[in-house]
């Protein structure tokens, strides 16, 4: 297995690109919401971009199969993925993008947490402490936050699904799920959490899809090729390349990226007191994903 090396120019730039393509997924969501129902949207989703990734791994010849170990958790990572993607769905419907991105990107600082009580060997440091109460602080200004627009109960399911998203990436630090390819562990997600949101959405009487107008369809696009399939699978190449600390440090432009989308395309309009609220979530997730000087 060839070392991890510290990301250059191109890794950069394509970290960047990344962020903006995740930053802009909310907008994407929020305007396919006004034809499909959000559960099922969600679904549609995971179900495109397993197809793809299937698809992928056969071209790649990359082994699926095998008793690895990794179905169980394979299965409970899948749950933990289709909650996420529910309360950001229904979340993002309830609440303006700005807000919705910020509370979702605390995620990185519950990560850290759960891999310091679960994962041997990933205790925190004073700074990375240090950023999740940065962090944490900023959560809590951002919902008090009142001026912004939005819905508590939006906001709510946006740290929601922040707790879902940091809870699978604990679980698949902590399993076997470790030990196996970046590709199946993103398939097991998107098959499990496809086969769960579909029967969800007839569950809540969602209304299904109203029609599918040319601007829902590249929407939907958008989710399924670019984000579920294409960034998440770069995001898993540049893992395997360069070291890993150095590359989710950028991942404070997300939010950043998003709140611009959502006042740029949505008309949100973040109060003073909401934008410091944000800067204290961003400069947390910097504090707690700074690599440690050796």
């Amino acid at each position: 297995m060839n070392p991890r090396i510290a990301p250059g120019a191109g890794a950069f730039a394509l970290m960047v690109l990344l962020c903006a393509i995740w930053g802009f997924q909310q907008v994407a969501m929020k305007f396919a919401a006004a034809e499909i129902a959000p559960i099922l949207q969600a679904a549609i989703r995971s179900a495109g971009g397993a197809l793809l990734v299937f698809a992928w791994a056969r071209w790649r010849g990359i082994e699926l199969g095998g008793s690895d170990g990794s179905l169980r958790p394979g299965v409970a990572a899948g749950v933990l993925f289709g909650l996420e993607f529910v309360f950001i769905f229904v979340g993002v419907e309830l609440t303006t993008v700005s807000r919705m991105v910020v509370f979702l990107y605390t995620a990185p600082c519950f990560t850290v947490l759960g891999l310091h009580f679960f994962v041997p060997g990933e205790r925190m440091g004073r700074r990375q402490w240090a950023g999740v109460m940065l962090a944490f602080g900023g959560l809590v200004l951002a919902f008090a936050d009142k001026a912004s627009g939005g819905h508590p109960l939006g906001d709510f399911f946006g740290i929601l699904a922040a707790l879902f998203w940091a809870a699978t990436t604990v679980l698949i630090r902590a399993t076997s799920l470790a030990r196996v390819t970046a590709t199946k562990v993103l398939l097991y997600q998107l098959v499990v959490s496809a086969a769960i949101m579909f029967p969800l959405s007839w569950l809540a009487g969602e209304r299904g899809i109203a029609v599918l107008s040319a601007p829902t369809f590249l929407a939907m696009a958008y989710q399924i090729a670019i984000v579920a399939f294409a960034s998440y699978l770069a995001w898993f190449w540049l893992l395997t390349r360069y070291l890993a600390g150095r590359l989710l440090v950028f991942s404070f432009l997300t939010p950043l990226f998003g709140v611009w989308f959502g006042m740029l395309l949505m008309g949100d309009r973040p109060s003073p007191g909401f934008f410091f609220a944000a800067a204290l979530v961003v400069g947390g997730i910097v504090l707690v994903n700074v690599p440690v000087r050796k």
